[in-house]
Parts: C-alpha cells; structure tokens; sequence
C-alpha cells in the first residue's frame, strides 16, 4: 500500500511540518536571549518548542531525538526556573543544539542516519553544563516510555483515612484535539501529577465509537483521578501549565483545609473503570494520544485545514477584560505545492487569454462605452484581482531563508576560528516561494565568502581598531518594484590590487588592461577565480562567487558589488518579485515589439532638436528638467539597427532603477500597457544581456521581456562621478 493511502504516514509528515514551526521559534528565541532579552516568556517558548518536539518524536517511537530533545528541554527548564544563568559560551552550546536538533528532525524525517557522534559530543556538554542534574535528567530520561508498559505506581488504599494534613481533590482532565497538535502528552502530566502525592487515577472511554466510526483526530477518553497531596491547588494547576486552553480541566477540593476554605464538597465523579493498583494509565493505548499535528505535509495527495492558536488564556469574567482580549487565531490552510504551481499556471493563462480577448474587441471597431467593452473591463478587474490573490499565496517572507544563514555563520566562524556576529534585517519582507527556495545556495556562498575573505582575523581586526567581533548583516527590502536583499560586512574592503594581479597570472585580464575599481571588483564573478592563498574547507577552489551570479541571473536578477577600503564589503542582489505574472509596457523597436517592465517606467517624452547633448562621439544626454539623463537607444544596444544621424522627435521613456539613477530610452512606439506571463529562457538559450524572459502577447506573439538595468550596465555609457562632471561641462557651455 502506498504512504499516500496511509493515515498514519500523514500523520507523520504533519509532524514534522510542525517541527520547521517549532525550530523557527526556537531559533527566534534563542536570538534574542543571545541579544540580552530578559522576558520569561522568551525562555517559556524556546522550552515549549523543544518540549512539543519532544513529546511528538515520542508518540511516533523516534527515540534518537526524544533522548537528545529530553537534555535539551531539562537545560533550558534549569533556565526558565532561574537555576542558571547562561553565558556567552552556553548560549554558543544552545544554538549548537539546536542545529543537531534540527538535524535529528531531518534525518528522522528523510529516514537518513543519524548523527550519532555529534548528539554524544553534544550530550556531554549538556551534562556538564548542567552538573549534577545531568545524570538524574538521564535516568529519567532513559525511563521515557508509554504508561502501562512496565511502569508501576504504588497507590495506596484511598479508602483508608488521609493523614489530616493532606487534601483530597478530584480532577477531571479531557484533552481537546489541539493538545496533541502542540506535541504534549497526557501520560506525562498524569505521571507528573502523581508526582504530587497519592494518586487513584480512572480513564473514561464511554465516549469511544466503534472501530468502524472512529475519527484518529478526535480524542474521545477522559480521566479522572482521586489525589491526596498537601500541594496546594496552584500547584496542581501548574502542571497543565502548558495545556491551559487546550483542555477541559476541573479540579475540586473534597477534603482538607483547601475544602473548608471553599466550602464546597465539588461534583459527584461519573463512574469509571478503576485500574490496577500496580498500574498507571496506558495512554498510548488511546486514539488521540499517537496523534500530534494537523496540519498537512506539502508532498502529501490532500489538503488539511488546522486552527493554528497562541497560547489561548481563560475567558476573562471582567467584562471589560473581555473587550480588551486579543482576537482568536486565524485560520491556515496547507495546500500542496503541486496544486498552487498549478493553480499559478491558470491564472497565467486566464492573462493570456483576457489580452487576446481584449485585442479581438479592439480589432473589432466596438465602442467604448458598448456592454461587451464594459464587461471586458470587468473582466480585467477580475483577472488582476485573482492574480494579486494567487501571488499573495506564493508569497513567503524570507525569515526562514535567514534563520538558515546564522547557522552558516555559526559553522563557517568556527571553521576560521573567526568571532563573527549575524544581523539581520527586514526578515518579514516577502518573496516569491520559488525565489526563495532557489535564494538558499548563492546566499550560503556569500555568507562564506564574507566570514572568510571579507572579514580580517582577530588580530588583524583589533590593530585596526576595530571590535574583536566582526559583524556580517543581511538585508531585505522591496525597491522599486523588486527585492533587493544585501550582504554586508565590516571587514578590510576588496584589495583590488591583488584581486588584478591575480588576475593578470591567470590570464584572465591583459597585463596592461586599464581597470576601474567597479570592473575590478566584478573579476570576483570570473569562473575559476579565487585570491585565497591556499585552499580551505570554505574556500579557494575557484568556485563560488561564479556560481552566485549564474544562479541569481537564473533567476532574472542581478548581483553587484560596492567596497570600501578599510570598512568592508557589500554585495547587492535584485530580484523580480514574482516569476510568475508582471505588469509590463509594450513598445516597438526597429520592428520588433518588446516588453518593459512598468514599474520602471517613469514618464514618457518626446525629443525636440534641443535636448540631445554629445558627451563623446556615441555617447549623449538628454536635458530633463535643469538635469541631464544618459540615453540610449534600445535599437542599437540590442544589435537591431545601426545609429540614427538624429534622434529629434524620437519617442522616449524616462526610466528610475531601484538605484535612485535615471536613464532615456529610445523606442520607436508604445502599444499598451498590460499584464503579462513571464516564459523563462531554458538553458538551451544563449543568455543575451537585457533580456530577463519572454512572454506571449494576445495576438499569440512571442516578445522578450528586457531588463533596462543589465542593458544600461553592459553599455559602457558614463554614470555616477563621470556623468556628473559632464553635465558640469555641458552646463557651463
């Protein structure tokens, strides 16, 4: 049978969704008790997140990760009830941790081998981290077992006599479904709650359905238990500490001093089949308790629908506390990948279709104000509606993509014996999931090639009169209509004379080339280019930064480089927000019809005879407003035609890029402005510079799609402090 048809196999990969939520948070937590956060509940929601991992790797028998989250959880509970204070060194220990727990989810999820040397090395630091207290958390550790499977609990006879200082409650404890979505187990808070004192505990199973009808979601046992303790009752109630909400819970004091003080001898208990003194109840035998998350795995055949909740509190009486409650959890839907991809590729065809719908009535001579024009309008409306709609659901903040990259930090600093320090900002900015997914890889390269070549060593850094820690930070940001996510550092900056000269002995640049410091720094993007001095585990192969813009270009994006001697680096990267659908300008140029992205586009002119300016023969300026703009003219750069003797009376789109400059480009006419589907170049394609995809039009012609930015960069036209000084001269003339 296959896992598809399998409940159970569902199941299973729903936990280990889950589990990306959970390391997600644990990471979360843990950043900020690095950063000096001093909030309780940042260390409760790093303890209940290796807690829920826990108690999930439990119900499915993962025992390798049930042992190691167990030492984990135990540290950071030492944490939460202020028996230690960590350090600098301990918080290094918790986010190693945490990556080998991360691992251990991994390998359990893909049905890899584990990491056993690691979780022993890992272990031991744990032990001695916590001291004494590691050998007890071991033993109990190692006793991790369901109820009912050897364990014995000595109850005594409750119908003897309690001791006058012990209380008589009984409990009433009905998990709800949520309960086991969150990874907690009612076998361990009865065990704990027998831990209080002695306990008659009683499972009610008159709930529970035949076989036949029998829902895996839905919890339909109860228990009830009888226990005399001289804990108080906030005592008892600490132990579902983690379950409030998630729960039925009534606790009644029968006897003893808490009942005087109460005056109420509580509700009579409904019958229930007592177990066996010598026993505990068997919850694993239940059929919610192997359950632990519903959510859907994206590589499963079906869709589930899940309540994802915060930690719900208790309604509160005070109304005006009520007013003042926060709004319930929204809902979340897990769809499969497959079925969104193809939901994506409909609505890129609905956009084709509405614009062959919309030429066939232009063509067709009606009027504008005729129903069929009116209902094509709406039409359009719908279309673009649907389509922000489906790209909304594509859309994914890069959060995780950068939780990812302080691991890589982590790992490359210990492998240059480096101290290096992650920043991070804009995490909730959103992408494209596609883009996101092919982000991880050249990201990873930059991030190494920062801690490795960008930062100076140790010594280095404090003779400069620097921090002994350098610092590496990754941004994210939209701009322009694109994303553009940064990784910088504050190291020494590009030598670009042993980046030249390096160059020079490969051959690959001419011994008497005459360089700027931005075509320097672009030899780092040469194939097989390395100035490492000899090769290490993180770099000097020569592979690389090469491999960075193959991959970003893949993408329609593009990646450039801006260093300061002394102060650092910075690598830039721009990317489409969507592979999927872009609002575009369709324009004609020496014949041939092309697409501009519209969010580039500024205004539109048109040349008089006055306007053009020579810099240098091949090279000109276009006055617009006091200022001057190069120009450009897309028939000439794209090979189409051969330059004009004028281009008086030309027509011509002023264009912003997301780097605050501005360029004029000259096209021959404008045919509308519309959506378009974006039709990627496979590899079978010669990439030409400027060209980012293609698209079909509603005539069913195929037009390129350009990218201004790598046409106006590859054109060797004059920009930043040479443009400037001739809009000086021009001025001055």
């Amino acid at each position: 049978m296959s896992d598809q048809n399998d409940p159970m196999a569902e199941i299973r990969a729903s936990f280990f969704i889950e589990c990306e939520e959970l390391l997600e948070a644990l990471q979360d937590g843990l950043q900020e008790l690095d950063d000096g956060s001093e909030d309780p509940e940042t260390i409760n929601v790093v303890f209940r997140a290796v807690h829920s991992i826990k108690g999930g790797a439990g119900a499915f028998g993962l025992e390798a990760l049930v042992r190691f989250a167990h030492r984990y959880e135990t540290v950071m509970d030492e944490v939460r009830n202020g028996n230690m204070h960590p350090d600098s060194e301990a918080m290094k220990l918790f986010f190693l941790a945490a990556d080998h727990l991360s691992d251990l989810v991994r390998a359990c999820r893909d049905e890899t081998p584990l990491p056993e040397a690691t979780s022993e090395e890992l272990l031991e630091r744990l032990d001695a981290l916590l001291g004494e207290h590691g050998v007890e958390e071991e033993e109990e550790a190692d006793d991790f077992q369901p109820l009912g499977m050897g364990i014995s609990l000595d109850l005594p006879d409750l119908d003897a006599e309690p001791e006058s200082s012990l209380a008589h409650y009984t409990i009433r404890f009905k998990p709800d479904q949520e309960l086991f979505a969150t990874g907690n187990e009612p076998q361990q808070l009865l065990r704990n709650l027998c831990g209080l004192g002695e306990a008659k505990i009683s499972c009610v199973t008159t709930e529970l359905p035949n076989l036949e009808s029998l829902a895996p979601e839905t919890p339909y046992v109860e228990w009830l238990i009888e226990l005399d303790t001289e804990a108080a009752e906030p005592e008892i109630r600490d132990i579902f500490e983690f379950v409030d909400g998630l729960c039925t819970l009534e606790i009644t004091c029968v006897s003893g001093p808490s009942a005087e003080d109460a005056g109420d001898t509580g509700p009579d208990l409904p019958d229930a089949p007592s177990l066996e003194a010598t026993a505990t109840p068997d919850v694993s035998t239940t059929p919610a308790a192997a359950e632990d998350t519903r959510t859907k795995p994206e590589d499963a055949p079906d869709k589930v629908v899940t309540l994802k909740k915060d930690d719900p509190a208790k309604e509160p009486a005070d109304p005006e506390a009520k007013k003042a409650a926060p709004p319930a959890a929204k809902s979340v839907v897990r769809v499969d990948l497959e079925r969104i991809e193809r939901l994506v590729n409909l609505v890129g065809e609905l956009v084709i279709n509405q614009a062959m719908l919309s030429q066939s009535l232009d063509e067709a001579g009606l009027s504008p104000h005729s129903d069929a024009m009116n209902g094509l309008e709406e039409f359009q409306r719908l279309t673009r509606d649907i389509q922000d709609s489906v790209m909304m659901i594509r859309a994914q903040p890069v959060k995780s993509l950068f939780q990812r990259m302080s691991r890589i930090v982590r790992e490359s600093s210990a492998a240059v014996e480096k101290e290096v320090r992650l920043v991070t900002e804009g995490e909730a900015t959103e992408v494209d999931k596609t883009v996101i997914e092919r982000l991880s890889d050249p990201l990873t390269h930059m991030i190494r090639n920062a801690v490795d070549h960008g930062l100076e060593p140790t010594e280095a850094r404090q003779t400069a009169g620097k921090s002994k820690a350098g610092t590496v930070t990754l941004t994210a940001a939209h701009r322009s209509g694109r994303v553009i996510i940064e990784v910088s550092d504050d190291g020494a900056g590009i030598n670009r004379e042993r980046v030249l000269e390096k160059a020079v002995s490969k051959g690959l640049v001419a011994p008497d080339a005459n360089l700027s410091d931005g075509e320097i720094d672009n030899l780092l993007f040469l194939p097989g280019f390395s100035t490492a001095a000899q090769v290490s585990s993180l770099s000097g192969r020569g592979v690389g930064m090469d491999v960075v813009k193959t991959s970003i270009q893949s993408l329609g994006g593009r990646i450039s480089i801006t260093s300061e001697k002394g102060k650092g680096t910075t690598f830039s990267i721009s990317l489409p927000l969507t592979l999927a659908v872009l609002d575009g300008m369709v324009v004609n140029v020496a014949g041939e019809t092309l697409v501009l992205p519209l969010n580039v586009v500024v205004e539109t002119l048109s040349l008089g005879p006055d306007d053009v300016q020579m810099l240098r023969p091949g090279s000109y300026v276009v006055r617009v407003r006091g200022g001057f703009v190069p120009l450009y003219d897309l028939g000439v750069m794209l090979g189409y035609r051969a330059h004009r003797k004028t281009d008086a009376g030309a027509i011509v789109l002023l264009i912003s890029l997301e780097d605050g400059s501005r360029a004029a480009l000259v096209i021959d006419g404008i045919q509308d402005q519309r959506q378009v589907v974006i039709k990627g170049l496979d590899d079978s394609f010669y990439r030409a510079p400027g060209i980012a995809a293609a698209t079909i039009l509603g005539d069913g012609q195929i037009a390129l799609i350009l990218d201004p930015a790598d046409i106006i960069a590859g054109s060797g036209h004059p920009r930043g402090a040479d443009l400037m000084l001739s809009e000086r001269k021009i001025a001055n003339e």
